[in-house]
């Protein structure tokens, strides 16, 4: 079964009951396509949307912080409180140090949190792969947000994380991010060798939200 991971950034699309309306949409999606699906909202709509559905609530982020005095800090334990079930973690657009990436990977893993660690390049796929989180992210900044989908622009970089990864570790699924817009990028997205995708403005700030989930559910299932 593939995944499909929306991450509602800070789009005023997905925010709030925005973010819950769009999640009920991707739960009726997944149940009729058999696709898993996971949202990835702002930590302080966490509780509010995973008391509304049964998918998979992520926060957008977490830092690599334990109880303690950590005023402003986002504490693992607090989004696993408020209903998360698991995190982003190195978003590109909240990128972090690697060391902050291994603390963070693994209080999440302590705390019962899933992890999705993103990836710019290759390399840095083969070295969170080492953190055995539950899936890396491979996502070139450049073309987050953009018309035109990686595995248009660089379907190697795609297919070599996925290489390098499952040399690291087999049990590490990878998702593809960064312009997946259509169904076409699903289903070439999956053609290269990954497990589900991490998608944003292509979802969220569609005009059809539900229309535009359904043609990357049906790519998948193909």
């Amino acid at each position: 079964m593939g995944i499909i991971v929306v991450n509602t950034k800070a789009y005023a699309e997905g925010i709030g009951s925005k973010a819950v309306e769009l999640a009920k949409i991707m739960e009726k999606i997944g149940r009729e396509y058999g696709i898993e699906m996971a949202i990835a909202v702002q930590p302080c709509d966490v509780y509010r949307v995973a008391n509304e559905v049964e998918i998979d609530v992520f926060s957008q982020h977490i830092d690599a912080i334990e109880y303690g005095s950590h005023t402003g800090w986002i504490l693992p334990h607090a989004v696993k409180e408020a209903g998360a079930a698991g995190t982003l973690i190195n978003h590109s657009e909240h990128r972090i140090k690697v060391e902050d990436i291994f603390a963070a990977a693994k209080i999440a893993a302590e705390t019962g949190l899933k992890r999705v660690i993103c990836a710019s390049v290759v390399e840095i796929a083969r070295a969170v792969a080492c953190f055995a989180p539950e899936y890396v992210a491979i996502e070139p900044p450049e073309l987050i947000g953009g018309d035109i989908s990686v595995t248009k622009a660089k379907p190697e970089v795609v297919s070599g994380a996925v290489e390098a990864v499952k040399k690291i570790n087999e049990k590490v699924k990878v998702l593809c991010g960064a312009g997946i817009k259509s169904g076409e990028d699903v289903a070439k997205a999956i053609e290269l060798g990954t497990e589900g995708i991490l998608v944003a403005s292509g979802v969220v700030k569609a005009k059809d939200k539900e229309k535009a989930l359904k043609d990357m559910a049906e790519a998948m299932v193909k």
